[in-house]
């Protein structure tokens, strides 16, 4: 019996065969790891959602911040724990505030690391919701106000990169507003301009302190069901000035990832959260699945969909591996 037909295996032989052709390239220079900032000193606190991620006082992130150093990483986002929280979240903006005095801390003995400021109002509020409320009511307008202030303070202590992620509508526009009238034009926004009401969020809640004390964030975060509002929501955003593209969670929203990057010619970002690390991370301490293995396969895929850059809490222990390989 005669047969015609394509030899693909031909390409896949050998290790050194596959990673010639290989299409998709994971690099340490992808990730970006994200840090939990608290107030006080001698604070280590593993998150118990998230083994292998702490909350650190700034006395302990030199030894942190070398680690991630010497991996190769080239940059950090910090989230602030605050000791004392209001209304109106006053920690994000006030320049003693966590995150910028862990900024100055990290520029000062790490001046190449790229520092990113996560700006938003919930690990701040009393109340936990990411702008001012009435009642029971998130007000848009008046948070633009409170957001544009926390940016302008984190790029005056250092940040190199602002992170807005409070998807009120305009805050790009009103913290690229406040960033030129402040002088700091060169200073980029990363947006999460993509940031879906997810139930992956959960263990980051427990890390951060921002769970909401009322209701829920759902009249600010996208429906999961949406596709098209993705787009138009990434639109907005360059069109006001972003210079990067968040998309969050990542690992359910490949396709958004995708139809990010064939709409927009800037760098997309993917969150890899922390419902999804907690859920690898549980299944390996089980002996359930082989870590290493699941966690390459899953960076990769997010890259392989779009992602310019991966946000992930496996960043320390990814950038070993590539490492070691």
């Amino acid at each position: 019996m005669e047969l015609n037909f394509e030899r693909h295996r031909r390409l896949r032989q050998t290790a050194n065969m596959r990673a010639l052709v290989r299409e998709t390239q994971l690099d340490v220079n992808d990730f970006i790891y994200p840090l939990f900032v608290a107030e006080g000193e001698g604070i280590r606190n593993e998150v118990p959602s998230m083994p292998g991620v702490f909350q650190l006082s700034i006395d302990q992130l030199n030894e942190e911040i070398e680690e991630v150093v010497g991996l190769g990483i080239k940059s950090v986002i910090l989230f602030g724990l605050p000791d004392v929280k209001d209304a109106v979240g006053t920690g994000a903006y006030h320049n003693d505030g966590i995150v910028q005095k862990a900024t100055r801390h990290i520029k000062n003995h790490y001046p190449d690391l790229i520092v990113i400021a996560d700006t938003c109002l919930c690990e701040y509020t009393d109340h936990g919701h990411c702008g001012v409320i009435e009642g029971s009511r998130i007000l848009n307008d008046p948070s633009l106000d409170l957001l544009a202030k926390a940016a302008i303070s984190q790029a005056e202590a250092g940040a190199d990169i602002i992170a807005p992620s409070n998807m009120m509508d305009g805050f790009v526009a009103a913290i690229r507003k406040g960033l030129d009238e402040a002088g700091f034009t060169e200073v980029p926004i990363m947006s999460y301009a993509v940031k879906y009401s997810s139930a992956y969020y959960g263990p980051f809640r427990d890390a951060a302190d921002s769970t909401p004390q009322f209701g829920d964030r759902k009249t600010y975060q996208m429906d999961p069901a949406n596709r098209r509002e993705a787009i138009r929501e990434a639109r907005a955003d360059i069109e006001q000035g972003a210079d990067f593209l968040i998309v969050k969670p990542a690992l359910s929203y490949m396709d958004i990832l995708r139809d990010v990057r064939n709409e927009f010619d800037a760098p997309v970002v993917a969150y890899n959260v922390s419902g999804e690390y907690a859920m690898v991370k549980a299944a390996a301490l089980n002996g359930w699945v082989d870590e290493r293995a699941i966690v390459l396969e899953t960076l990769t895929g997010m890259k392989r969909a779009g992602a310019d850059l991966i946000m992930t809490y496996h960043a320390k222990d990814a950038a070993r591996w590539l490492n070691e390989q």
